[in-house]
């Protein structure tokens, strides 16, 4: 971040030196080029360069920021004239003192030149000097406002850019916030039940507890965890469950052993698996929980199936359920805009969540 922002500091300043560098190079190596004379120097040149200069680095760091770009434009008009006029005089009196009457009298006979083929009389040199000047003043003035939109533009565009950053950071700090007490509520009341039925469960059952928990307060802190991270912390929930459900209940789990040095966001896949064991499982019929996760380079394909019970009780309870599946809803459009496919189907005999998402960043 430090070398992107010092690139961005230095490139123009850097731009900046090369023009002035070709523009004080350039004219002696056409004067040693075409006229063999490498002791002269073209100072005249070199002061209006210098001249040109400094009434684009006025516009460009004073007049049109100060005045243009905060819709003062008769000011800025008005002003840039004044430097205009004033430049002129400076450079007038400059040429004056570097006075060179061969080389007036030789662009005169070019003029002349050119003039006679077309059949009109030459301008007065001063005038043509004053037009010329007045020209390049309109370039330079037109291309230190568009500069300096551009600059702008770019400026306002990557501080929407950051305040739209800091705005993911927080509501996925929210929706992160929301997600921990919803799991661990359901956690406890798990291991509460268990504490009755069978002590040494539900002592395996806290160490699990005090994995998962580790995870959730020191691992999913970042940003981004591990999969192979994220998918320790689903068999290990996954197990805490298995430990309070009859054999009735099918649990089939097949969780990828590839690329799981992939980063993906915490928390993400949980929900899911939650909901399956909260709302598929039937302590009367048989039931079923399948998950599957495959991933393929930058792509992962999550999938949760689970069976639908008939329980009037759980029936009422899943009216209450969608905390996490929203949550999920919600980060999946922050973290993955256009780059993920969630789809939720629930039929009269299984619930089915399938979810793709596409970890390449450049698209």
């Amino acid at each position: 971040m430090k070398r992107s922002r010092t690139i961005r500091t230095t490139l123009p300043i850097l731009m900046h030196l090369l023009v002035w560098l070709v523009l004080i190079i350039l004219p002696q190596i056409i004067i040693s080029r075409y006229s063999g004379n490498n002791n002269f120097i073209a100072w005249g040149f070199y002061v209006n360069a210098f001249v040109i200069g400094f009434i684009f680095y006025i516009n460009y760091f004073w007049l049109v920021p100060k005045f243009y770009m905060k819709n003062k434009t008769m000011i800025f008009f008005i002003l840039a004239l004044v430097v205009v006029v004033c430049f002129y005089f400076v450079l007038d009196l400059t040429n004056q003192a570097l006075h060179n009457p061969e080389r007036e009298r030789r662009i005169a006979e070019s003029i002349d030149e050119g003039t006679r083929e077309h059949r009109f009389q030459r301008p007065p040199f001063k005038l043509m000097q004053i037009y010329g000047y007045s020209l390049l003043s309109i370039v330079i003035i037109g291309f230190s406002i568009g500069l300096r939109a551009i600059e702008q533009h770019s400026a306002s565009e990557k501080r929407q850019k950051e305040l739209e950053k800091e705005k993911l950071n927080s509501e996925l700090a929210f929706l992160k916030n929301q997600v921990s007490p919803h799991f661990f509520f359901n956690t406890l009341n798990n291991i509460y039940s268990l504490v009755e039925i069978n002590s040494e469960d539900a002592q395996a059952a806290i160490l699990k507890l005090s994995k998962l928990m580790r995870y959730l307060l020191y691992e999913s802190e970042h940003g981004e965890t591990l999969l192979s991270d994220e998918i320790e912390f689903m068999k290990n929930y996954i197990d805490l469950m298995q430990l309070r459900i009859s054999k009735k209940v099918e649990i089939e789990i097949n969780l990828t052993q590839e690329n799981t040095d992939l980063k993906v966001p915490p928390l993400l896949f949980i929900p899911f698996i939650e909901n399956a064991f909260k709302h598929g499982i039937s302590y009367r019929d048989k039931s079923f929980i399948k998950v599957q996760m495959q991933t393929n380079q930058q792509k992962i394909s999550f999938m949760c199936v689970n069976s639908t019970t008939s329980d009037k009780k759980e029936k009422h309870e899943e009216n209450h359920s969608g905390i996490g599946l929203e949550n999920v809803k919600k980060r999946l459009k922050l973290l993955f805009p256009g780059r993920h496919a969630l789809n939720i189907i629930p039929t009269s005999k299984e619930f089915r969540v399938s979810l793709e998402i596409d970890l390449n960043k450049e698209k």
